[in-house]
């Protein structure tokens, strides 16, 4: 679950997640203040440097943006050992961590979030192909399809992606008909006004987007409307 946004994430509503990977580090309250109006959650990119080539942020740094929002703040967790890390992020505040199938322990990780009351949501490379998500899809509120490389924003959006975006939201539909609750299909990497249509076509409920909010040429609440506009026309 994510208490503390007011998104509903209902059948036929897109949510909007900016991530914060894109914004200024010196200024994070600033940047998620910006968007609170308009967006449903904010988006963290938690990397480790091995998973991934690069470092982000840890625990404190989620702890003192829970302190700037009403939104929930979900940790998109990028790193080789997410069942040693993920509890601490809860502990301070995250209301859904994401952990990576390529990682392994998804079925762990989802047994640690139902404990802590949290939400949990299961990722995948553009080189992992849909099926990997067999019977996880089952067990978890969220997928997420990346379409870019993890690990660096700012990437170009793999338009290759699509089909196997439609595919994960199959799979999705039919377990949240299973369960009677929806699976939420999430898609992150070169999200902006101009890819978001396509991705909401192809079965997307959370639009999550970086560069396209903090780094264009309009502000970031603007550039979060815009993104809503585009939901819309799909």
């Amino acid at each position: 679950m994510i208490p503390r946004t007011e998104g509903s994430g209902t059948s036929g509503t897109v949510l909007v997640a900016p991530s914060i990977l894109s914004a200024d580090f010196a200024a994070l309250g600033d940047a998620v203040r910006a968007v609170e109006r308009y967006a449903d959650l904010i988006h963290v990119d938690v990397m480790d440097g091995h998973f991934v080539p690069n470092l982000t942020v840890g625990p404190p740094v989620v702890k003192s943006l829970v302190s700037h929002t009403r939104l929930a703040i979900e940790c998109h967790l990028m790193i080789d050992n997410p069942l040693d890390m993920m509890p601490a992020f809860f502990e301070v505040g995250a209301s859904r961590c994401i952990v990576h199938v390529e990682a392994g322990g998804v079925e762990l990780a989802v047994e640690q979030a139902r404990r802590a009351g949290k939400g949990i949501g299961a990722a995948i490379n553009p080189e992992t192909p849909a099926a990997a998500l067999a019977g996880i899809v089952d067990i978890v509120d969220l997928v997420l399809v990346m379409t870019v490389h993890p690990g660096f924003g700012g990437q170009a959006f793999m338009v290759e992606m699509l089909p196997k975006l439609a595919e994960v939201g199959e799979m999705a539909c039919a377990a949240g008909r299973h369960r009677g609750r929806e699976v939420l299909v999430e898609v992150d990497g070169g999200i902006a006004a101009g890819t978001a249509e396509a991705c909401v076509r192809a079965g997307a409920g959370v639009l999550v987007a970086g560069s396209a909010v903090f780094h264009g040429s309009v502000s970031p609440g603007v550039a979060v409307r815009q993104l809503r506009k585009a939901a819309a026309r799909a």
